[in-house]
């Protein structure tokens, strides 16, 4: 068995066992756990981006907190920080895509469920994984989002709408704030016009109260998705923080994902990206 975690993890003493229990069963080709950032020893942002990360939505279908339903629940991806595979399983699908640096653990569960075997999660086997802060992450996200597009395009079968819709997050983000800042200096902000149908629908009242519904209703995901989510980490103050910092990550995966198309338009996609400097 081959066993996969990070440099910035505390790893539970039962770590092993907790997952190497599971290959009695000869179904599972690979298992692996969620993983939270240690609410003692984080700062306020790393709890926020915790909760984030583990949001019940709006994660695009990433699986950091994600708690098995029942003993173990079968996944698509199992999150490179906490996973263990059959090592006859990597041998059989030779291992990591050559080249790929970010992206190489969802790559390489595509490859494994390709061939027919099946990858699970165990909600309690918790790895405790240090968050980057804001900016670190910022960078870690936008990277993501490049990668995803760049693996998408070796293996068409991992593309998914949600990766998508992030990637012009950005673009349609840019014209909801013009069309409320452009209905608010035209008379669409007018106090007699707040709720209320009442009234004539032109251009600026549509564009401002349209974007603010939006806007509002993004908000309200967020809320809910944070107080949904598993981490650990949830209090009043991490999930009302939760929105800004979504639509941060939002904001750099997208900008990753338009990285990402116009690379393969280039004609020269590659998929060597890493965001660490190395000695």
């Amino acid at each position: 068995f081959v066993f996969f975690t990070d440099d910035d993890v505390i790893v539970p003493k039962n770590w092993i066992s907790s997952l190497i229990r599971w290959f009695d069963r000869s179904e599972v080709a690979a298992v692996g756990g969620p993983n939270f950032a240690p609410p003692e020893g984080s700062t306020f942002w790393q709890r926020v981006i915790d909760v984030t990360f583990c949001s019940k939505w709006v994660t695009a279908g990433t699986n950091y907190g994600n708690r098995a339903q029942g003993e173990l629940e079968e996944v698509e991806q199992l999150p490179g920080v906490n996973a263990a595979y059959r090592r006859s399983i990597l041998e059989s699908v030779e291992g990591f895509d050559n080249g790929a640096i970010g992206c190489e653990d969802a790559m390489l569960d595509y490859r494994i469920r390709k061939g027919g075997h099946k990858l699970w999660q165990d909600g309690t086997a918790i790895m405790w994984h240090r968050r980057r802060g804001p900016s670190r992450v910022r960078k870690q996200i936008g990277n993501y989002g490049l990668v995803r597009i760049l693996a998408s395009n070796i293996h068409p079968e991992m593309r998914s709408w949600s990766h998508s819709a992030v990637g012009i997050f950005p673009f349609l983000s840019i014209i909801g704030i013009f069309a409320l800042i452009y209905g608010a200096l035209n008379g669409g902000a007018e106090s007699s016009l707040w709720f209320t149908f009442d009234g004539n629908w032109d251009t600026p009242r549509i564009l401002f109260h349209g974007s603010l519904g939006i806007i509002s209703s993004y908000i309200a995901i967020c809320w809910a998705g944070a107080l949904l989510g598993t981490s650990p980490s949830r209090s009043i103050f991490t999930i009302l923080a939760a929105p800004l910092m979504t639509f941060t990550l939002h904001w750099s995966y997208g900008v990753g994902v338009m990285k990402g198309w116009m690379r393969i338009r280039s004609g020269n996609p590659g998929l060597q990206i890493d965001d660490r400097k190395r000695s």
